[in-house]
């Protein structure tokens, strides 16, 4: 054995050395695609929150009630919850290049075109056509990431990805009120064409020309098409409309809850049977699609309803105006741009089903920090609630894509882009209703419990009357029981305002515990290097 030990030795090391595993390289025109992509999702998740902060001036000056002037937004998002799914067949259909391009031209000349509207309905077409021009950028940006990039480096593209997914909602606001105090409600939409002409550049120099297949249009899945596109739209009317309208106390509502409940159950049947779906639904059954799309959908419903919720407080409670609310929100976002690309750095160091519950954790966290508000609860007290936030928000997005697409094949990219997008972006728009029905509701609720201790046969309140009737009598009310009357409203005045703050503190909770749900889901993820090609396991 010792004899033959130095031969071994001497063998072995003449033997050559295996060669580590190189990371595939990426060219500077694929990156330069990725981020063109990138940059046009940012842009159209921008523009849903960028004209929220900017409703009220836009309806005054076309002359849009505050009932009907909601449809500016509704239309947008309509259009843009429809073209999601469909853009991974279409982009089959027209080739990504034209596909693309077309889009992202036709949104710069819309956004430009929204800017002259005149009146209502013909700002509601335009936003409309807009959002459906817009709604292509989102999944289309994600398909390229996870087509393009090789495993390695797609948690860089996930990465920027994730600034158009949390840091455009949480800065939509910041941006849009400045431009509407400062330049007018139209710089909302002119402040597209400077990054939307750099966009266009980038795509049409970078995406690889190829034929279109229009032989695919008579292949079409247009029954799962027409079911999809009313299902989704009476679905998304609902639920912007519900909270307004009573929801099921109107028949409008009720019809279109009928239609979206027969027009959805037909497409899933539809999806499940046809030999070439328009989506993919049985990716749904891997697990780690499956449980991400969960998490994703709870992370839209605390995404986008964080972003309503905290606007109206500041607005209806503190009296803040457009400009002052995005200032204290753009602590939501600002924190993200830091963040945001040293997240691939921490999902090569730690696994990265951690880095997402931790985002998890602070995300809920920042919500439960608003759950004992006060009179006094404004810009000071939510800078760091709104901190934590940002910091578990760009912790939860490139991960959780990274991991729930984990084993997605290329021919499924498309549906698994569709699929995810359109997922988060409803979670947004049943948030935002639920929330409105909750604040509503709860502020009833509240208003009832304290009016029971603010009773005349209380001494408390007897003194109070008093004193505000003499302080109106000293401001000129001659009348004394006329300052009466109004210290009576202004004890009810007082009354609502401490019921919303109550109601406001409720859905912060509620936003916090959909976030712990989504924290169980993110339990069952297994780790993406034991995900099989079929992922099912």
């Amino acid at each position: 054995m010792s004899t033959l030990q130095p031969a071994l030795n001497a063998t072995s090391a003449n033997l050559p050395v295996p060669a580590e595993p190189t990371m595939p390289v990426v060219s500077t025109r694929t990156w330069i695609a990725v981020i063109g992509a990138t940059l046009g999702a940012f842009m159209a998740v921008l523009n849903i929150q960028i004209v929220n902060a900017s409703l009220a001036d836009i309806q005054g000056a076309i002359g849009a009630g505050i009932d009907d002037g909601g449809w500016i937004s509704t239309s947008y998002l309509i259009a843009e919850i429809v073209v999601i799914p469909l853009s991974g067949w279409l982009a089959q259909v027209f080739s990504i290049r034209i596909y693309l391009l077309t889009n992202a031209i036709l949104f710069l000349v819309l956004s430009a075109a929204c800017a002259l509207a005149q009146d209502l309905s013909q700002m509601i077409v335009l936003r409309a056509i807009q959002g459906f021009t817009g709604g292509v950028l989102i999944p289309m940006a994600f398909t390229l990431i996870i087509m393009l990039l090789p495993r390695g480096k797609q948690p860089v593209g996930l990465a920027l990805f994730a600034l158009s997914a949390t840091f455009a909602p949480a800065i939509g606001p910041t941006i849009g009120g400045y431009l509407t105090e400062n330049f007018g409600w139209q710089y909302i939409f002119y402040v597209n064409l400077v990054p939307g002409a750099i966009m266009v550049g980038m795509l049409w120099y970078a995406l690889e020309a190829k034929p279109m297949n229009l032989s695919l249009l008579r292949e079409g899945d247009w029954a799962g098409i027409i079911t999809m596109a009313i299902g989704l739209s009476a679905l998304q009317t609902v639920l912007e409309e519900g909270n307004k309208d009573d929801w099921f106390g109107s028949p409008f509502i009720v019809k279109l809850s009928v239609i979206a409940a027969v027009a959805l159950t037909a497409f899933l049947i539809i999806e499940l049977t046809v030999k070439k779906p328009l989506l993919n639904l049985r990716l749904l059954v891997r697990r780690n699609f499956g449980f991400g799309m969960l998490a994703n959908f709870l992370l839209g419903v605390a995404l986008y309803g964080s972003v309503f919720i905290l606007p109206q407080y500041l607005s209806r409670i503190q009296g803040y105006n457009a400009e002052q609310i995005g200032t204290v929100l753009a602590w939501t976002g600002l924190p993200q741009l830091v963040l945001i690309p040293l997240v691939p750095r921490l999902m090569q160091k730690f696994d990265a089903r951690i880095i997402i519950g931790f985002g998890f954790v602070l995300f809920a966290a920042s919500n439960f920090m608003n759950i004992d508000m006060t009179n006094d609860y404004a810009a000071d007290q939510l800078l760091w609630p709104n901190v934590v936030r940002a910091i578990g928000q760009a912790l939860v997005m490139a991960p959780l894509s990274a991991v729930a697409t984990a084993g997605i094949e290329a021919e499924n990219a498309g549906s698994a882009s569709g699929l995810f997008n359109m997922m988060r972006n409803l979670g947004g728009a049943v948030g935002i209703a639920l929330l409105q029905t909750v604040l509503t509701k709860r502020e009833q609720y509240h208003s009832n419990v304290l009016m029971q201790s603010v009773s005349v046969f209380e001494e408390a309140t007897r003194t109070r009357i008093g004193q505000l009737t003499q302080y109106f009598v000293n401001h000129g009310v001659l009348d004394r029981a006329d300052a009466a009357h109004r210290a009576y409203v202004a004890i009810g005045h007082t009354v609502q305002k401490q019921a919303f703050i109550f109601a406001f503190s409720d859905t912060f909770y509620l936003l916090g515990m959909a976030l712990i749900v989504a924290l169980v889901a993110v339990l069952f993820l297994k780790k993406p290097g034991q995900v099989s090609a079929g992922g099912a396991h």
